[in-house]
């Protein structure tokens, strides 16, 4: 008898890893087609709105850097030196445009992986629901897997986030520029979807019975591969998401996974890659390049350079100097996704943060420790050129969050006795409103396509100054564009740049080299 119902069962078994191996392929055709969407609107985007040369702030300084190969201010972004420097080779405009070119890749590759972030989160979320195990959640879970209407309430929260976050004041205007923060974005994106995928594939596994999870282990160790790469960029925001993926670790699998060799192989496999991207600063700096920013060779320079010694004196824990940095931080979010008179998107995010706590608590510990942990480290940091980029990970949270608040939209819509086709209105109504204020509120900050304003300072600076003259200034805004327009556009090599604030803190920029050794010494007594 026993053997009979084996033989019965079986095909069944198998007929049933048949049906999910189709659904799952199915799912990820559409995950790649949403993705695709996303990526090829936000790369139309940055494209027109590209910066056509260099510009103010580090720009000019990091592409000096990038195309000798050198070093750059700390931290050094040796990751994104390399892979800039490859940007530089490409056969098309002047430097500066193939740099920033890379830059708009990079975070139109952010965009379309945020938008698989959240179907990643909406599918695991269906799952949980469905453990949870009243009988309305299981009903609800199976007409989210079986029928068109499902699809819809998966995919367009994350195609609405992911054009969100394309259409964000702060990555947009980084996707136009020379600097790290769109890789940055791009790969803290990459570590999060690699995270949940693993979760995602354990908690079918246990949905249906389907073997042994650490089987999975390979989405995990790929996430600590990026995430030691991703430490090349722009470690102090990277470093910060660990809590929240710690809470998905310990949610997923419990202290078992800590407990094991796992997260030994998980940190080894990170430092192997993390001392594997900064090798290249000893490396950059013996080959004594035009940008050699601290000539980091012994273990200690390094070690300054890697923890930016140098801005220590930007850090600041009054209670008065945190007040202040947290009202600028709620303006900023304010304008990040639209008018602040229209609150749409923080809305949404706050429905969503609520509609996350109910649905998947694991989503939201997730969502909010980004935001907790990001806020708590740069509300102490005081600097004023690139801050906003700083709270990326924030908005990041913020347009999963909406993401989730389209989703309880969608719901709200189609849970009353109504037609069909209401929540497909529902769902297409909120994700045009937002994306549209979003575009129309900040193409006028981010539309850089006929900037060239560091490039007309830089002329009308040199056209005051007398052959083989001597400029000192303290204002990086000039000085760093000038990187640009000597060494990489060949312009008035004889003129000797010197940024005055510069001088007095050896180790700092060696293109110092230029300035007579005289007016340096004389600095420093």
């Amino acid at each position: 008898m026993a053997q009979g119902t084996s033989k019965r069962t079986r095909p069944q078994r198998q007929i049933a890893r048949e049906m999910n191996s189709a659904h799952n392929a199915s799912s990820s055709r559409t995950e790649l087609l949403c993705a695709g969407a996303v990526f090829v609107v936000a790369t139309l985007l940055y494209t027109v709105t590209l910066a056509p040369t260099v510009t103010l702030v580090d720009s000019g300084e990091l592409i000096v850097a990038a195309r000798g190969l050198g070093v750059a201010h700390p931290p050094g972004f040796p990751l994104w030196v390399m892979l800039a420097h490859l940007a530089s080779l490409l056969p098309f405009g002047n430097v500066a445009v193939r740099i920033n070119f890379s830059s708009a890749l990079f975070a139109a590759l952010a965009c379309a992986m945020l938008t698989l972030v959240v179907v990643e989160l909406m599918i695991t979320g269906s799952h949980t629901a469905t453990k949870k195990g009243t009988k309305k959640s299981a009903q609800q879970s199976r007409k989210l897997e079986d029928s068109t209407g499902a699809r819809f309430l998966i995919f367009a929260p994350a195609v609405g986030a992911g054009l969100l976050m394309a259409f964000s004041r702060t990555l947009w205007s980084y996707a136009t520029i020379t600097e790290v923060y769109a890789l940055n974005a791009l790969l803290i994106l990459v570590v999060f979807f690699l995270v949940l995928r693993w979760r995602r594939r354990i908690v079918e596994a246990r949905r249906h019975a389907s073997g042994a999870v650490t089987t999975h282990d390979a989405w995990i160790y790929a996430a600590a591969l990026v995430f030691g790469l991703a430490m090349g960029v722009h470690h102090v925001t990277v470093a910060l998401t660990l809590p929240a993926i710690a809470v998905v670790v310990y949610t997923t699998q419990g202290l078992s996974f800590f407990t094991s060799r796992r997260l030994l192989y998980s940190a080894l496999i990170s430092l192997g890659a993390l001392v594997a991207v900064y090798a290249y600063l000893p490396l950059a700096a013996a080959h004594a390049s035009v940008m050699n920013w601290g000539n980091p060779r012994s273990l200690q320079e390094i070690w300054w350079h890697i923890t930016g010694r140098q801005y220590r004196v930007f850090f600041s824990f009054s209670p008065t100097t945190m007040g202040a940095q947290f009202v600028e931080f709620c303006r900023m979010a304010l304008r990040e996704f639209g008018f602040p008179w229209l609150p749409l998107t923080p809305f949404l995010a706050f429905a969503g943060f609520g509609s996350a706590y109910k649905r998947d608590r694991t989503v939201f510990w997730f969502l909010l420790l980004i935001v907790i942990a990001d806020l708590a480290y740069c509300l102490s940091y005081e600097i004023a050129e690139d801050k906003d980029a700083y709270y990326l990970p924030v908005f990041i949270s913020i347009a999963i969050a909406a993401g989730f608040g389209i989703h309880w939209l969608i719901q709200v819509a189609s849970s009353r006795s109504a037609p069909v086709g209401r929540s497909y209105l529902v769902g297409a109504i909120a994700i045009v409103l937002t994306s549209a204020t979003a575009f129309a509120a900040n193409w006028p900050f981010n539309n850089r396509r006929d900037y060239f304003l560091a490039v007309d300072y830089v002329e009308n600076l040199f056209s005051t100054i007398a052959p083989d003259g001597l400029l000192i200034t303290p204002d990086w805004q000039v000085v760093s564009p000038m990187f640009y327009a000597q060494e990489i556009k060949q312009r008035l090599r004889d003129v000797r740049v010197v940024d005055f604030n510069l001088l007095p803190r050896p180790g700092d920029c060696d293109y110092r080299q230029h300035a007579p050794s005289g007016v340096i010494g004389q600095s420093r007594g």
